[in-house]
């Protein structure tokens, strides 16, 4: 069985104890995340698409009784909020920026890795579906337990709707991010993820999870976010989904998270008239022209 039960912390509970309850347990539920107001616009939002999306097709994963809407940033203000709310955001950069040294030519010099908007995806349990089986987010990356000795994602599951043990709450293993690749997981050992609209479950990559089965008779909505380092292949593709004069619009930070940015290992760079340079000053051109097209 699992060790412990998952810690609630309310919203002004400071970033050191936020990310040491997580260093210790994996995760960590925060009450009250997000304001009345904010919760309805981001239920109105996302609604519109969700009402419009069909359920998965695929039984064993992404679940045949559950709607997915992604490209959230493109399409909702809101969100924006969220994935640059400082409890999400400072939590993530303290947990996945851990500096490392590295020689370049005779110095040795210490190198803090960036961190991107990896996934942003609204879900929706709806009333019959089964569990969904335990995963850890960071094995997209192939990322191995314990030998890199560091984190690869920073995650949050916002609930939009109550979340319940009956309604399809996420199930969560504490504790599991500290096991290696060779144990495997079981559903004995989880415990729900149970919160009131407007709360969120912040977790790590290595942490083993799973969707809940929703034995109600009403949806389970929440929407997902996760921050990785910068020098892994993001899960979503944000510079195919997310028009650039959307992109244009946003604050310069979320621009960066999203990946238009050249990282302090100088991953992402564009050519400008023969240079490397940042794609912040691409977007900042008062003419944006394809890159290889000549500008």
């Amino acid at each position: 069985m699992g060790t412990r039960n998952l810690t609630t912390l309310r919203s002004d509970a400071p970033i050191e104890q936020v990310v040491a309850v997580i260093r210790r347990d994996g995760g960590v539920i925060i009450s009250d995340f997000v304001s009345p107001t904010t919760l309805k616009s981001l239920a109105v939002e996302l609604d519109t698409y969700l009402n419009e999306t069909p359920c998965g097709v695929d039984p064993y994963f992404a679940g045949t009784q559950t709607r997915r809407v992604a490209r959230i940033i493109a399409r909702s203000d809101t969100a924006v909020e969220v994935a640059l709310n400082p409890l999400f955001i400072d939590t993530a950069e303290q947990i996945l920026q851990t500096p490392t040294h590295v020689w370049v030519g005779n110095n040795r010099v210490a190198i803090e890795p960036d961190i991107q908007l990896s996934i942003t995806q609204a879900i929706q349990i709806g009333p019959g579906q089964g569990l969904q089986p335990l995963h850890r987010d960071d094995a997209t990356s192939l990322w191995r337990h314990p030998q890199y000795g560091r984190e690869a994602r920073l995650q949050i599951m916002l609930a939009i709707s109550d979340f319940t043990e009956e309604n399809g709450a996420t199930r969560v293993i504490p504790g599991s991010h500290q096991w290696d690749d060779e144990r495997m997981p079981t559903h004995e050992e989880t415990v729900a993820a149970e919160m009131k609209a407007g709360s969120a479950l912040l977790w790590l990559g290595s942490a083993y999870h799973g969707g809940g089965a929703n034995q109600s008779t009403t949806p389970r909505t929440g929407l997902t976010m996760a921050y990785d380092l910068a020098f892994l292949r993001l899960e979503e593709n944000h510079f195919l989904s997310i028009p650039v004069e959307r992109v244009r619009q946003l604050p310069a930070r979320m621009q960066r998270l999203l990946g238009w940015s050249a990282s302090s290992t100088l991953l992402g760079w564009v050519e400008i008239d023969g240079q490397m340079r940042d794609p912040q000053e691409l977007l900042g051109m008062a003419t944006f022209r394809e890159p290889g097209k000549g500008f």
